[in-house]
């Protein structure tokens, strides 16, 4: 932990989200009209299963790398030769201090992170590294490689500037092409799916969206988003029996702590009922297309609050106000639910939706 603390911070890290500098003046007074006390404070920071700064930085450019295995050896080796065309960390400048890491997945822990030097200053960063990994043939057929490219920061949080994923079980270690170097454009981050797509239990809840007719005008400008939690189903045992779980709720792209609400938390059972209603107001037409209704489940803990799954509510159109986010990727389920909300007005729609891994916001102050 203390070497991922050093480069990416640790794991328990919180997320920070690409905020847009103009959110839209009625997202930003949301009110919380909530009869409980949605709005007292919760530990800190939120964790998140990744380190680092993702979803800052627009992702660009391209790896050089090769992949090969030296049987006498029993070794993975990773030729990393260099990248082009990056994103500019530093904007004004127009530059970056990358560097280049790998992991073997699923499992992350394992193998271990192995990582080149900082080039400084560039955008065009040479290597010519060989990382390596100790491992059998057959045990890395069963692997992914994940190579991604980091901006290294002294001081703030290192920042993502894409990645490239390969699937070692279908890959022909026998074809001569496949040992040479090969170019490959970064990609934006993926979630990766662990090793057993875990169940992280489920929601049942309903969505209202409730227009406000404004006095002498026929069509109303602004409306309600009324979201009702009204309890969990098989929520994940993280700590063994001590379950104390409660639910959260932020409207992205408002991060901000007014923006945020919760339930009460419901101790000693895998299947809480909240009956909770959260309220937000100052919802024009158009912000139904480019909000998003973020839930998170967490098991509160006198030190740390465990994140247990959670919910996006939206379009998922992977954009916001014009700006592509990380946090507009609703599923085909939880996008069907938003469509209903907001093509049956004053009507509750319900449904009851599995809980997934996300990525998660940090509050702003």
């Amino acid at each position: 932990m203390s070497d991922d603390r050093e480069t990416d911070t640790a794991s328990e890290s919180s997320y920070q989200l690409s905020r847009h500098k103009k959110s839209p003046s009625s997202l930003t007074n949301l009110s919380s009209s909530s009869g409980m006390t949605s709005l007292s404070s919760v530990s800190g920071s939120v964790m998140s299963v990744y380190s680092g700064d993702f979803g800052n930085l627009e992702v660009k450019g391209n790896i050089q790398f090769a992949i090969d295995y030296v049987d006498s050896l029993k070794e993975l080796h990773v030729f990393v030769a260099q990248c082009k065309d990056l994103a500019a960390a530093d904007i004004k400048k127009q530059r970056s201090d990358p560097y280049v890491k790998t992991y073997l997945l699923p499992d992350k822990g394992k193998m271990g992170k192995k990582k080149t030097l900082v080039v400084k200053k560039t955008l065009n960063p040479v290597y010519n590294e060989i990382l390596r990994y100790k491992i059998e043939k057959q045990i890395l057929k069963t692997q992914k490689l994940n190579v991604s490219v980091w901006h290294r920061d002294t001081f703030k949080r290192n920042s993502f500037l894409g990645e490239v994923e390969l699937d070692l079980e279908t890959w022909d270690w026998d074809n001569k092409q496949n040992k040479q170097l090969k170019w490959y454009p970064l990609k934006r981050k993926t979630a990766p799916v662990p090793l057993e797509a875990e169940n992280r239990g489920e929601m049942k809840l309903a969505l209202q969206y409730v227009p406000e007719p404004t006095p002498g005008k026929k069509l109303p400008t602004t409306g309600e988003v009324h979201i009702w939690v009204k309890e969990c189903l098989d929520l994940p045992q993280l700590r063994g029996s001590h379950l104390n779980s409660f639910v959260k709720c932020i409207i992205l792209p408002d991060t901000s702590r007014k923006s945020r609400q919760k339930t009460r938390a419901v101790g000693k059972t895998t299947n809480p009922v909240f009956n909770h209603t959260m309220v937000y107001d100052g919802f024009r037409p158009e912000d139904l297309t480019e909000a998003c209704v973020e839930l998170t489940v967490w098991d509160h803990h006198k030190l740390t609050n465990q994140f247990l799954g959670g919910l996006r509510i939206g379009f998922g159109t992977g954009k916001s106000y014009g700006t592509e986010v990380d946090w507009m990727d609703s599923t085909s389920e939880e996008v069907a639910l938003w469509e209903k909300m907001v093509n049956s007005p004053n009507t509750w729609i319900e449904a009851t939706l599995p809980l997934r891994m996300l990525l998660i916001a940090k509050i702003s102050k």
